[in-house]
């Protein structure tokens, strides 16, 4: 029987991505595991492998094709054996139960942009629907294995990133015996809930009359430019924000900063790490929200969560946008580690080499624009975090110590927040315990 490959899902809230590239043509012989296909989503490129063993019958959607519908036909593989030719007739037949791609691998070609400041929405696998209507993620093969042996997706405990149920999760539970599936006629249906809809702007026709004919060009605009637009619109429709701005003097913080850069040990003649304002930025906030438990929150309709690590995510600029990849328990890391770690992070986001699992999520962020000259800006928050940090430029201003006129360098931050879960007096605690630690950096080490 011909089997169909689908378009994967690979997040939770993707709708569409485009058919970048096919690595195999029609009349290809492919095993489990090969790398079939190239699909682009709004954040990254990624690799596609084959589940089935067979000859490519038909390929459905060409390269190059953009918004692709997930779960729609690509392509139609024969199983071992069976004629090709009738395979690739019956493409797209009822009969045939769909068969998606297995997990697909960061790519390690370069691609378009990620959006990040407003960050990008998490990502996992596709999801399954438990009896009590809470969503299962897991991957294609996962599922289908667990389809074939009678197992219900939502008794399993995935092993995978944010939970998702792999392959080995669905054969451990086969051979302990795991929870039989209900029937599907037994089973509630789950509500679906309609996607949020793409914010609508003004129509070409009336922006483009104010302008003299000839006088511009007009450039489509691409997937991560897409989900930047409705992510921001979501946020700033949807969160209440609430500010918060402090002065940090640097000054000890800097001469910190130096000393352990000159004590770094070399290997090859290269120091192991060189760290920047913005690490110890990092590892100051992590440590803030750690002191201020309550600040590390995401809101919901019905709970507080409450997160017990600092993940915190960095807005990296790469062409055309934004991608936030994630320092996973930052508050635990040395500076050293968060150094080396956020520099192999920044470098694979701008070539679009970073894993899923790598930018979503997070249960807070830090802008810092100071590289650029920016004294100060507020950021938009990136739910479902509650706060993002947005740094300024170090610069030397006066100040007054002890009634006398002095020069200190200083840094000034505004912390946003989700006034329905940080609210006022909670964000200014947050903002002076990061302050503490900017302004006595030992404590950081400690």
């Amino acid at each position: 029987m011909p089997i169909n490959i689908t378009m994967p899902a690979l997040s939770p809230t993707m709708e569409e991505g485009n058919l970048a590239k096919w690595l195999v043509k029609e009349g290809d012989t492919v095993k489990s595991g090969d790398i079939i296909a190239e699909i682009e989503t709004d954040k990254a490129t990624m690799e596609v492998e084959a589940v089935d063993e067979g000859t490519i019958a038909k390929i459905v959607v060409p390269a190059g094709t953009e918004g692709v519908k997930v779960n729609a036909l690509i392509a139609v593989l024969a199983a071992d054996g069976e004629d090709v030719s009738a395979a690739a007739s019956g493409a797209g037949s009822a009969a045939p139960a769909p068969k998606a791609a297995e997990a697909p691998k960061a790519e390690a070609a370069p691609a378009a942009p990620a959006p990040a400041a407003a960050a990008p929405a998490p990502a996992a696998a596709p999801a399954a629907v438990s009896a009590g209507g809470n969503r299962t993620f897991s991957s294609p093969l996962a599922r289908r294995l667990a389809k074939d042996a009678g197992i219900d997706l939502s008794a399993i405990a995935g092993s995978g990133p944010h939970g998702r149920v792999v392959k080995s999760d669905v054969e451990a539970a086969v051979a302990g015996g795991g929870a039989k599936a209900a029937p599907a006629a037994a089973a509630p249906q789950a509500a679906a809930q309609a996607p949020a809809a793409a914010p609508k702007g003004a129509s070409d026709e009336t922006v483009l009359k104010l302008f003299e004919p000839g006088s511009y060009e007009l450039v489509p605009h691409d997937g991560m430019r897409k989900v930047i637009a409705k992510r921001l619109v979501e946020s700033k429709q949807t969160v209440p924000h609430f500010y918060v701005t402090v002065d940090c003097e640097l000054d000890a913080l800097m001469s910190l900063r130096a000393q352990l850069n000159d004590a770094a040990p070399r290997k090859d003649g290269a120091p192991s790490y060189k760290l920047s304002v913005n690490d110890m930025v990092i590892k100051a906030m992590a440590l803030a929200l750690r002191d201020v438990p309550d600040a590390n929150v995401s809101w919901t309709e019905t709970n507080m969560v409450k997160h017990k690590h600092a993940d915190v995510g960095v807005a990296v600029s790469i062409p055309g946008g934004l991608i936030t990849p994630i320092i996973r328990k930052a508050e635990e890391k040395t500076l050293s580690a968060i150094s080396n770690e956020m520099r192999d992070l920044g470098k694979r986001a701008k070539d679009r080499k970073l894993k899923p699992e790598e930018f979503q999520g997070g249960t807070s962020s830090v802008s810092n624009m100071g590289m650029m000259g920016v004294k100060q800006f507020a950021a938009v928050i990136n739910p479902p975090h509650a706060t993002i940090l947005a740094v300024g430029a170090g610069e030397q201003r006066p100040v007054v110590k002890n009634g006398q006129l002095a020069v200190a360098t200083v840094m000034t931050v505004t912390l946003s927040t989700d006034h329905r879960c940080v609210d006022g007096a909670l964000g200014a605690e947050l903002l002076q315990a990061f302050k503490g630690y900017i302004e006595n950096p030992m404590g950081m080490l400690v």
